[in-house]
């Protein structure tokens, strides 16, 4: 297998998967500062011009990082990123879900369009990036009461969704383009993560 990756919060969101799972797998770096993910080869690989991009032994390739998140749990052994019983799952897509389109997607709207990085290629509307801003502030309040009540994001056991939120929260940190309040539950909540070993893969 292959991993065509650049630096990116989705990048990481993938290596913490490998290193949970125990799973090492050769990456080939994509600059997409350049354009490379727009390249007509690349395009071949995941028509929606995103990294990272996982390529199987057989030429199949994986797309969008939970996607690719999800395949690699599933053909390894041990606790499951995604769950165990269809409550789990159930609940573990919900928080998922939740991190995504709540906060992480939010971040990300603020980060392209504040500082438009990516100008050359989409248009960029600071104002509509400061509105991204503020409704992910406004969205951790919601994860910090939920964090109040379990451990983890969709209970006792660890998950994509924290995986997820995570490393939205240490993005929109590095940033600095969304007003991070501080939340006592959050707080715990991400300092026991970081004392994971895949929390530090690269």
């Amino acid at each position: 297998m292959k991993l065509h990756e650049a630096p990116s919060p989705n990048a990481r969101r993938v290596h913490i998967a490998m290193a949970e799972k125990g799973i090492e797998i050769e990456r080939v770096p994509v600059d997409i500062r350049a354009g490379e993910n727009l390249s007509p080869e690349f395009l071949a690989k995941n028509p929606g011009g995103r990294v990272p991009v996982l390529e199987l032994d057989d030429g199949t390739f994986i797309g969008e990082s939970v996607s690719i998140s999800r395949y690699l749990d599933a053909i390894t052994d041990g606790p499951s990123l995604f769950g165990d019983t269809a409550l789990a799952q159930a609940q573990i897509d919900m928080w998922q879900r939740r991190a995504e389109i709540n906060f992480f997607n939010e971040v990300a709207g603020a980060f392209r369009n504040i500082t438009a990085i990516f100008k050359d290629r989409e248009t960029c509307v600071e104002a509509w990036g400061h509105v991204c801003a503020a409704k992910a502030s406004k969205a951790l309040n919601m994860f910090d009461d939920q964090l109040a009540q379990t451990p983890y994001l969709a209970g006792d056991q660890f998950s994509i969704a924290d995986i997820s939120l995570c490393v939205a929260v240490d993005f929109a940190r590095a940033v600095k383009v969304v007003e991070l309040p501080e939340l006592d539950n959050l707080k715990r909540w991400q300092g026991e993560l970081k004392t994971r070993a895949s929390f530090s893969a690269s």
